[in-house]
């Protein structure tokens, strides 16, 4: 993630994981997660991805709850 989301971050390395459907436990952390990790990094190009609902429904869930627990996200 630190690859994809750093100094070499390019907008439309988050098209690739939004794209992804499985309803495979860890392939949905594994987006859940990327996305999460992005709102700390990467927040105003994440964040349209939450606001539009464009994630599998339980990926978005996941996604904010572990934005919350990594407690990189300013309550604001």
């Amino acid at each position: 993630m630190s690859y994809y989301l750093d100094k070499d971050f390019k907008a439309e390395y988050l098209e690739i994981p939004a794209s992804v459907r499985s309803e495979e436990y860890y392939v949905k952390m594994m987006v859940a997660w990327f996305f999460a990790t992005a709102l700390a990094k990467q927040w105003d190009q994440a964040i349209p991805y939450i606001e539009q609902c464009s994630l599998a429904p339980w990926t978005h869930n996941k996604t904010i709850q572990k934005a919350i627990e990594s407690y990189r996200i300013t309550p604001e």
